[in-house]
């Protein structure tokens, strides 16, 4: 059999969130041991918690939500390459150095993997620079997945990175948890929770060794 590496991060009320996002909050709201015949969770968070995938709504009003982003663009050949572990932005000279020819979908792994599991937000996480992200656009990608809460710098203030890939339809996966995977091919299943016209929404996401 094919191993099989769970990339997602845990869903846990108090656990990792964005700064200013909802925070998670999962409790029982019938209860066993209270009487109930059943026991039934309320949970609440945002549409970005945990690992998540970004729609184009995301950053465009005229965007298509999540409920529309292509299956088939999240099922498929992925290629995870691995960079520097000091290495704070992935511009296009890193990327340059791996092979992308014909790669579809591509999956970032950082130093954040080591710390994605944390309770406490990083700000100065590794994220993918917006000249990085145009080199994909030009490379035909069509997925790219990253190892923290968001792709772009912290606090940018000009959202190029997201706009560049978004606009070009461009799928966006974060929140994933690489440690485990070498750096090679895999066959990525990634299902976003089917959420009407929202601007992205939690997913579990896992990868098959080839």
């Amino acid at each position: 059999m094919r191993r099989l590496y769970d990339i997602s991060v845990p869903v846990e009320s108090g656990g990792l969130v964005y700064p200013g996002n909802p925070e998670i909050d999962i409790a029982l709201q019938q209860a066993i041991a209270k009487g109930a015949s059943a026991n039934v969770s309320r949970i609440s968070f945002g549409s970005h918690t945990g690992t998540h995938v970004d729609a184009p709504r995301h950053f465009f009003d005229d965007g298509a939500g999540a409920d529309t982003l292509p299956l088939d663009v999240l099922m498929g050949p992925a290629l995870v390459i691995a960079m520097a572990p000091d290495l704070m932005a992935v511009s296009a000279e890193q990327l340059k150095a791996h092979d992308l020819t014909h790669t579809t979908r591509v999956l970032i792994r950082t130093r954040n993997s080591g710390f994605i599991r944390e309770r406490e937000f990083r700000r100065n996480f590794t994220y993918l620079a917006p000249d990085g992200a145009a080199y994909l656009v030009d490379q035909g990608v069509k997925l790219v997945g990253v190892d923290y809460l968001s792709v772009e710098q912290f606090h940018s203030g000009h959202h190029r990175t997201h706009r560049t890939l978004l606009e070009h339809g461009v799928v966006i996966i974060e929140g994933l948890d690489l440690r485990e995977p070498p750096p090679g091919v895999y066959e990525l299943r990634c299902l976003p929770l089917r959420l009407t016209g929202l601007d992205g929404a939690p997913a579990r996401a896992v990868l098959l060794a080839s």
